[in-house]
């Protein structure tokens, strides 16, 4: 506990600093730039008590207007259990959308409204233990707001997820506040700190986790984006067995044009 209030503290010191980057474990409502015609690819593991899971997804959004973007998500993936088999190779296949619903600009700041459509399909291997896919297609709709400014931004998304036939609708959920560390500048260069909550309740067994994720964020040009971000559990309600001991991500976003 120690920890995570002193994580919380240094990220809020932050807040008089300028400049600002896309959330890292949170949609962002931005759909130009890092957000639009681009590819984001980052590795993540996820340790259980009794599995370790490493996904390898690969991105790649387009606007086909400035209010609209498509895209598709590959992942990759291995599942091992402890002590026991494992499983890799490609996971469930994803393909997503995402419509501008309401924009304001004014003088150094901007708040928009997304809806955001997400369809995953069973594509990975079910055959195997342990089974690197749902063997069921999953579809997802939910808003994204958020409210940036040079020195802070926030944002949040939330929706529900739906699974064929298998009466396990979920209601993931995303809170984000990002603050810079260096002033803007030209040349392009920025470090960003973010404070983020992922969370995910499924209606029909009350299972509830939450996960606070500190990250950081480098930005060295126009182009290119690096960062990372720790995921600790503050709420594993329902959860009895395998528990969720820690998520880490490292990733990068490129931008195309």
């Amino acid at each position: 506990m120690k920890k995570i209030i002193l994580v919380v503290f240094l990220v809020v010191l932050g807040i008089r600093f300028f400049a600002q980057g896309p959330p890292i474990t949170t949609e962002t409502p931005i759909m130009l730039g890092l957000g639009g015609n681009g590819i984001r690819t980052f590795g993540k593991l996820i340790v259980k008590e009794n599995v370790s899971v490493y996904v390898h997804p690969i991105a790649i959004p387009y606007n086909i207007t400035p209010k609209f973007q498509v895209g598709a998500i590959v992942p990759f993936k291995r599942v091992a259990i402890n002590n026991g088999p494992s499983t890799n190779g490609l996971a469930d296949v994803a393909f997503f959308s995402k419509y501008q619903l309401y924009k304001k600009d004014e003088k150094a700041k901007t708040f928009r409204v997304l809806a955001r459509y997400i369809q995953r399909f069973p594509t990975a291997k079910t055959s195997e233990t342990p089974s690197l896919g749902m063997g069921l297609y999953e579809s997802y709709f939910g808003l994204v707001v958020g409210r940036i400014t040079s020195k802070i931004g926030m944002y949040g998304d939330a929706g529900i997820t739906i699974k064929e036939g298998a009466g396990s609708e979920s209601l993931p959920y995303n809170l984000s506040v990002g603050i810079p560390l260096l002033p803007q500048q030209y040349p392009q260069k920025q470090i960003n700190t973010f404070l983020e909550f992922n969370g995910n309740y499924v209606f029909q067994s009350q299972v509830h986790e939450l996960f606070l994720s500190p990250g950081v964020q480098y930005i060295p040009g126009r182009r290119l984006l690096l960062e990372t971000s720790f995921q600790y559990p503050v709420l594993q309600q329902n959860i009895t067995e395998n528990k969720t001991l820690y998520r880490w991500m490292l990733g990068a976003r490129l931008l195309i044009n």
